[in-house]
């Protein structure tokens, strides 16, 4: 139970790595509030946690709007006296921003759009959450979501790929500034996992715009892994509670890999 009384929220709770995550916090000890653009997602994921013997909270929030944000800290912080951790799984459909289209025909619109969600929601939680933490100091963890594509040489994937870069920049960057307030900033970087709705439709743009079997596709990059063992939901979920955790507060600012090793992250 490393995470036994912490007080943590987990925005853009519906996807799948942010579901993974929230159940870990909560395995491991800790109160949970989720949230999600649509209340009845995040009611869903509360209801399982709960109904598992841990303690959620579903709550209605746009991890991109700042009035939204400020009301999640604001009830945590009426409810509980402090904000211990604060985790943005926030993504973007792949069929939103033209995942998987060369950069010749990408829109600039569609390259734009991981950039200003997925970068834009990361430093507006993230702020709000200092603000919080600071005057209540909780010296809490921040923890933002990036993902393998900031260090690999994928094709027609420039936009998220920019966008992967962009938050581990970031990261960066907080950890410096929040770090004098006893904040500590770190991120998590899983590999693509097949689990996921995320990868599979990924992998088919890509596969179809190759010209290739989907299934061939998803072969190849499974080739990838030293260990032959690619990591599951329930791993990253595992590894961020544990950097989240008193015992993980040796890394900050870091860059942490959740991948069992992948060849073609440098």
């Amino acid at each position: 139970m490393i995470l036994e009384n912490k007080i943590a929220v987990v925005f853009a709770a519906s996807g799948a790595i942010a579901g993974a995550v929230a159940k870990a916090f909560a395995t491991k000890g800790a109160k949970v509030y989720v949230t999600a653009k649509e209340h009845s997602a995040a009611e869903n994921l509360a209801n399982e946690i709960n109904s598992k013997g841990g303690r959620a909270e579903a709550l209605l929030a746009d991890a991109l709007n700042e009035a939204h944000i400020d009301t999640v800290f604001e009830k945590m912080v009426a409810d509980n006296g402090k904000v211990d951790i604060v985790f943005n799984g926030i993504g973007i459909r792949p069929s939103q921003s033209q995942y998987g289209t060369p950069s010749t025909i990408l829109t600039y619109e569609n390259f734009l759009k991981p950039l200003t969600t997925i970068v834009g929601s990361q430093f507006l939680t993230s702020r709000a959450a200092a603000k919080f933490m600071a005057a209540t100091k909780s010296a809490g963890t921040i923890l933002t979501l990036t993902s393998s594509l900031s260090r690999s040489k994928i094709p027609f994937m420039a936009g998220v790929t920019s966008a992967s870069t962009g938050v581990e920049g970031l990261t960066r960057c907080l950890a410096a500034e929040f770090g004098m307030m006893g904040i500590k900033v770190i991120c998590i970087n899983p590999t693509g996992m097949a689990e996921t709705r995320t990868i599979q439709e990924t992998s088919a743009a890509n596969a179809a715009t190759i010209g290739i079997p989907v299934e061939a596709f998803a072969a190849e990059l499974s080739k990838g892994y030293l260990s032959g063992k690619s990591p599951s939901l329930y791993d990253v979920g595992n590894m961020a509670a544990f950097l989240v955790s008193d015992e993980g507060g040796v890394l900050n600012s870091h860059v942490v890999d959740v991948d069992f090793g992948y060849r073609s992250v440098i």
